[in-house]
């Protein structure tokens, strides 16, 4: 057991705990709660974004990725990273202007039914722990492989300390955690690349050359096909990965925590920056990892290759390096899960139960207790379904939440802004078939079925053919949306209040305010 790790996690651990609780002294409203009163700045809220995306899946899992996979990792980077341009153009300033507390706020802007709420809120509960899935696993192998604590029990051990941060601090303390996460991450993943790069004599072209005879895959490492061997089965990934922020709940709540939309455009604009520059530095390290470490040692850690980076941290840097990026991996875990926690409960609290259950009027007070009992559950659940997933890269597990989020949320989002004749039935429609038609294509899919036993969690011939469902769930989506709203629409007429809101919709969305404050203005 190394006990500089322990004391780094320890410390790690303090410091999330001092700013949960002076954060707690600021969380007296359920507006603290949810969205940080709605007061970070640009930059404040581009960090806490970078530190969201910055996740297990990408530090950990695009590494590992590149380490064993090499061209393919990058079908799981640039798709993430250009999917902020779909947010910057198409989604952060309506979702800020008709947006209060969550997703269902912002869709039931427009469609004022409960029905749509709830479909809405079971959407970002569903995806929100599908999300979760990738960051427990990390937790799990960085436990198994530092403090060889067994991978359940660090599972669990991960989810109850996430726990207190959420029920404690709410959004003000989960952003300053998030904030301050990504300033170690983007100085610890600097360190280890500039180290790196000198032990590769900072050959930023020759290690491509080297790459060639570095791994067992020779020259095949940097073409496309060691993993996705079909082109549709990556451009599918791509296609899931480019849309799907756009829909992820606990991307889309961070819009909800600043002033107005030209600091949620502003926000955007920032972690675009902070993402290119921390995605640079990860390929060259997956690169470094492959050739220094090696891809059997990386394989006997971890087979799907999420220890990649703290594996390479304690070659080129020694006790000291390894312990500070494992306990930076670490506060990764906690502050991104701690998020998708509080964007769950929050559906549950503000969207089932107050809006849905007690009709609007539950109490500050009982919305805070109900979020906090709901965090509970989340995580719960979560925990439970990460137990068996040890040998999926974490990478790959977010790509899932990302294609769910790009099937389900996207079209609904979309088409509640810019489509006139959308409608209550064409978004619950399409809300179900995406979210539904996605999962029942992963679960018919190679990453759950194999021929090979043990290979898979099943063992049998694939029904579907791609690793990746995007390519079908988000075409689904859309005419989903489509067909629901035509049908919809004959059945009870493209009626004029329904017209007149949305005109209502399409000026708040543009300007913030709604029709009369445009006039007055």
């Amino acid at each position: 057991m190394n006990w500089t790790v322990i004391i780094l996690f320890a410390l790690m651990s303090i410091g999330t705990l001092f700013i949960t609780y002076f954060a707690s002294k600021k969380t007296k409203t359920a507006g603290s709660f949810y969205t940080a009163g709605g007061g970070l700045t640009a930059r404040q809220n581009g960090l806490a974004l970078a530190g969201d995306f910055m996740s297990a899946s990408t530090f950990l899992g695009l590494i590992g990725a590149f380490s064993l996979t090499g061209y393919d990792g990058f079908f799981l980077m640039y798709g993430a990273l250009v999917s902020f341009l779909v947010v910057l153009f198409l989604v952060a300033e309506p979702l800020r202007n008709l947006g209060k507390y969550t997703l269902a706020d912002m869709v039931t802007t427009r469609f004022k039914y409960k029905q749509v709420r709830g479909v809405t809120a079971f959407n970002t509960l569903v995806i929100s722990v599908m999300y979760m899935l990738g960051q427990l696993v990390a937790a799990g192998a960085l436990f198994k492989l530092l403090l060889d604590i067994p991978y359940n029990t660090s599972v669990i051990i991960v989810g109850i300390v996430m726990l207190v941060f959420v029920l404690f601090g709410g959004m003000t303390a989960t952003s300053w955690v998030q904030i301050i996460k990504a300033i170690l991450l983007i100085g610890g993943v600097f360190i280890l690349f500039m180290i790196v790069m000198w032990k590769l004599n900072f050959s930023f072209i020759g290690i491509f050359t080297d790459m060639k005879t570095a791994t067992p895959m020779g020259a095949d490492y940097l073409k496309a096909g060691i993993k996705y061997a079909s082109g549709w089965d990556a451009a599918s990934l791509s296609l899931g990965l480019i849309l799907g922020t756009a829909g992820l709940p606990h991307i889309l709540i961070r819009f909800l925590t600043v002033p107005n939309a030209r600091v949620a455009r502003k926000s955007v604009v920032w972690v675009m920056w902070i993402m290119g520059a921390f995605h640079i530095m990860v390929i060259f390290l997956g690169f470094g990892a492959a050739k220094l470490v090696g891809t059997s040692n990386i394989m006997a850690a971890n087979p799907a290759g999420n220890m990649a980076a703290p594996l390479l941290a304690q070659l080129v840097g020694g006790d000291i390096l390894f312990a500070f990026i494992a306990a930076v991996s670490f506060a990764t875990i906690l502050a991104v899960v701690a998020g998708i926690v509080l964007t769950g409960a929050t559906a549950f609290s503000h969207d089932f139960y107050n809006e849905i259950l007690k009709d609007g009027k539950a109490t500050e007070k009982q919305q805070m207790t109900m979020a906090r009992w709901a965090s509970i559950g989340v995580t719960a659940l979560a925990i439970v379904l990460s137990l068996g997933l040890q040998e999926f890269n974490v990478a790959f597990l977010a790509s899932i939440a990302f294609t769910l989020a790009a099937s389900s949320n996207l079209p609904v989002i979309l088409l509640t802004i810019y489509w006139k004749k959308f409608n209550k039935t064409g978004a619950i429609v399409g809300m179900m078939t995406g979210l539904f038609g996605t999962l029942l294509l992963v679960a018919l899919s190679p990453n759950v079925w194999n021929p090979v036993p043990g290979a898979t969690i099943m063992t049998g011939e694939p029904i579907f053919p791609l690793n990746s469902p995007g390519i079908v769930s988000i075409p689904l989506g859309f005419i989903a949306c489509y067909l629901g709203a035509l049908i919809g629409n004959r059945r009870t007429g493209l009626k004029t209040v329904a017209k007149d809101n949305y005109n209502e919709i399409l000026v708040k969305s543009n300007t913030g305010h709604d029709v009369k404050g445009v006039l007055r203005h």
